[in-house]
């Protein structure tokens, strides 16, 4: 079991920068690939980012390429995600999430565990 709790998130206005942590406790992070997600009211959850077990490969939608990065400090069991050139549409909970079963994943249904969210608000 692999418990994950967010935080990091608040309001922002445009073009300022977020930091969101995402603690695991239970089995290590290191044995997990690790993503972030988000859902804004009235849409699906959207992958954000992800990082492979060993951190060396990283993936980012589309939509937050250039201003997102994931990382993970496996000492500490926590992944991290820097947000920076914040826009209104990046407005969301953010969810952490852990895969025990794939190297890397993109979808949510490919994650075991998720966290119980962070609310980022960012104003125009």
């Amino acid at each position: 079991q692999v418990q994950l709790v967010e935080s990091g998130g608040g309001s922002v206005q445009a073009g300022g920068s977020l930091r969101l942590s995402c603690a695991a406790s239970g089995r290590t992070s290191s044995s997990h690939a690790m993503g972030w997600f988000r859902q804004a009211p009235g849409k699906e959850r959207e992958f954000v980012a992800a990082g492979s077990r060993s951190g060396a490969s990283r993936y980012n939608s589309d939509s937050v390429k250039g201003r997102f990065t994931i990382s993970r400090d496996n000492a500490k069991n926590t992944v991290y995600l820097q947000m920076n050139s914040l826009k209104p549409e990046d407005t969301a909970v953010y969810y952490c999430a852990a895969s025990s079963r794939f190297t890397i994943a993109t979808m949510p249904t490919m994650y075991d565990y998720w966290g119980q969210g962070t609310q980022v608000t960012v104003s125009s």
